[in-house]
């Protein structure tokens, strides 16, 4: 699934390419089941009007028109995006495609089908409906602590919820707390505030490193505990060989937290 640093990836691509086109036309493969606006409603939106500014709000993905309106993407588990010319260079899998005046289009790619894209009135609006947090890369050490120190549930649990934080996912969330050196389990309100302090700087550390390199996992730092999952292997190893914390070579541990699968060192990160 498409995590923050992915969708800020695509955003900055969004920007390079289509950022300033003004929209001719929209064409949806499956509008009731990918549009979460109606589309006739959707294209009068569209039609004639320039895409002029983007934010990201932890997964989600806005675009301003020049109308006031804004264009929501969430990608679901295969989004992504692709810029081009001519029809015989239409991506695979391209479900919702934007025609723009210069010839060039802007399609909507999704294997599995689970993005969809739609209208709110503002970005605003749309955080509050979707009772989003602050994003993970805007959020400050005293809004973090404050948001926290008083939560009687697992650290982990609480770097999830949207509600608190928009943006961080599970392996996300276990690369946080390996970097600050906190148990998956910590109770919040049992932090400490060097440790509220080490936490923010992780989320920061973890988040750019991703989007630095464009979220390709081999690309990360040996010292990220994220090669530990084998999702980057190139060579065959067993997954003793490769379930090992990268600062000592310890064995790895996984437990359930919240319901998820979670990787961390006992020596690193006590409880």
């Amino acid at each position: 699934m498409p995590e923050l640093p992915e969708v800020e990836t695509y955003r900055r691509y969004f920007e390079e390419t289509a950022l300033g086109q003004t929209v001719v036309d929209l064409k949806a493969e499956d509008p009731r089941r990918q549009l979460t606006t109606d589309y006739d409603t959707l294209l009068q939106a569209l039609k004639g009007n320039q895409f002029v500014d983007t934010h990201r709000i932890g997964k989600h993905f806005l675009i301003n028109l020049s109308t006031g309106k804004v264009l929501v993407l969430h990608f679901g588990m295969t989004g992504d995006l692709a810029y081009y010319r001519d029809e015989e260079d239409t991506p695979r899998f391209a479900r919702i495609v934007f025609y723009f005046q210069n010839g060039f289009r802007l399609a909507f790619i999704d294997s599995r089908k689970f993005g969809r894209v739609g209208l709110a009135a503002s970005v605003e609006e749309y955080q509050k409906t979707k009772a989003l947090g602050p994003d993970a890369l805007d959020i400050t050490s005293p809004q973090l602590q404050a948001s926290l120190e008083k939560r009687k549930a697992p650290i982990k649990t609480l770097l999830l919820d949207q509600k608190v934080l928009a943006g961080i996912g599970n392996w996300i969330a276990d690369e946080v707390l390996f970097q600050a050196k906190i148990n998956p389990a910590r109770l919040a309100n049992t932090l400490t505030l060097p440790e509220y302090e080490h936490l923010h700087a992780a989320i920061q550390l973890v988040l750019k490193t991703a989007i630095e390199h464009e979220a390709i996992y081999q690309n990360f730092p040996k010292s990220f505990l994220i090669h530990a999952r084998g999702w980057d292997e190139v060579v065959e190893t067993t997954v003793a060989e490769r379930r090992v914390c990268p600062r000592h070579q310890t064995p790895l541990e996984i437990m359930k937290v919240g319901g998820r699968t979670t990787y961390f060192c006992p020596v690193c990160q006590p409880l």
